[in-house]
């Protein structure tokens, strides 16, 4: 880079003059280089200094293993129903830099979800009630498993169903295809064969579809709990020994909204699920609880959206996170928390994030939040 040049106008000159040109000398040396004779006669580049970063930067293990060969190269995933297929996001987000995409939840056939109105913002939140709207397990295979073949960040796929059998012929459908990388099992869905009552409030019914899955494919599984029920530790241990690999934890919790009228209820299915920061309290009691109780790894959902909720969720057990609702206002959100997560960690002097998890753990089993020990005296 050439030296600086100020040019001096002679001020109050009676008559014009030609400027005079005064080179200024570089504040910093010069790189001394030897030169050919031309070569040397032009002035020589100024070497610009780099500031020191505010600490040194350090490779961090972000790594994290869920489970039968699913490694992820870091622990922030994107929640199924708010990144579709990973296709849509592509052009505003670097999908390869996520530790795994959870994509739309997937059907044997094709559902073309609930009544309108469908989606609601809340206090904290939102309400949502798509219906699993989806085009069903065969053209999602045909239109979207090439592409994910093709790259680094490993996708699972959501699975809904409304019997065991449902269940098993979507993953013996998914089971081998190339791009496929995991099952996630959305077990709130209503059980056909049992009055309609959800798989995932039900411990037996939660163990009995996991384990069906369980025999029909040896992808890694992860089974999605529902917050939805007094006690959520013997439908975790189910699920465990059922042969989940993982626990994603939690699901959406059900509400309502009333119309501005105050005439109906809002949402066209009336009932939605409610997501975003106001249920992370809960999520967090149920990973807190759930940790305690079973062995395998657990993905924490539930109003993720700044460094500060990742570190709480590891905090009580969780080994890795899934964004949801705040990707809808800020998509680049998960990448980000990547980066913050791996600084946070050079922060502390750590070369991984795993001494980050647990840390707020009691040494013996708690009693469960179903004990009403909020009202000890």
């Amino acid at each position: 880079m050439k030296a600086k040049r100020r040019v001096v106008t002679g001020a109050g000159a009676p008559t014009k003059r030609r400027p005079t040109v005064r080179r200024i000398k570089p504040a910093i040396a010069p790189l001394v280089r030897k030169a050919t004779a031309a070569v040397s006669a032009a002035p020589a580049p100024v070497v610009v200094p780099v500031p020191e970063p505010a600490f040194p930067v350090a490779p961090v293990d972000l790594s994290v293993d869920l489970g039968r060969g699913l490694v992820l190269r870091n622990p922030v995933l994107v929640a199924s129903g708010t990144f579709g297929y990973g296709i849509e996001y592509g052009d505003v987000v670097d999908v390869q830099r996520l530790g795994a995409i959870c994509c739309k939840g997937t059907t044997l056939r094709p559902r073309i979800g609930n009544p309108t109105p469908r989606v609601t913002e809340t206090p904290g939140g939102m309400l949502n009630s798509i219906g699993l709207q989806n085009p069903g397990v065969d053209a999602v295979v045909a239109k979207y498993a090439s592409t994910w073949a093709g790259w680094d960040v490993p996708v699972i796929v959501n699975v809904a169903g409304e019997s065991i059998a449902d269940y098993v012929e979507v993953v013996r459908r998914l089971d081998g295809v190339p791009g496929i990388a995991g099952i996630e099992l959305n077990i709130s869905c209503p059980n056909v064969g049992a009055g309609g009552i959800q798989f995932a409030i039900d411990a037996s019914a939660a163990g009995a579809v996991t384990a069906a899955v369980r025999r029909a494919t040896d992808l890694p599984l992860l089974v999605k709990l529902s917050p939805n029920v007094a006690d959520v530790r013997p439908i975790a241990r189910a699920i465990a020994d059922g042969g989940a690999d993982a626990l994603t934890a939690v699901n959406t919790l059900s509400g309502i909204a009333v119309s501005p009228s105050r005439e109906r209820p809002l949402l066209g299915n009336v009932y939605g699920g409610l997501s975003g920061p106001a249920i992370k309290p809960v999520a967090l009691r149920i990973v807190y609880e759930v940790s305690q109780v079973v062995d395998v790894p657990i993905v924490a959902i539930g109003g993720v959206s700044e460094l500060a909720d990742v570190l709480d969720y590891l905090a009580v057990g969780a080994v890795a996170v899934q964004v949801g609702t705040a990707i809808f206002a800020d998509p680049a959100l998960p990448v980000r928390l990547v980066g913050e997560l791996a600084d946070e960690c050079r922060r502390r002097g750590l070369d991984s994030y795993r001494p980050l998890i647990g840390t707020a753990l009691p040494k013996r089993a708690a009693p469960p939040s179903s004990r009403g020990v909020e009202y000890r005296p």
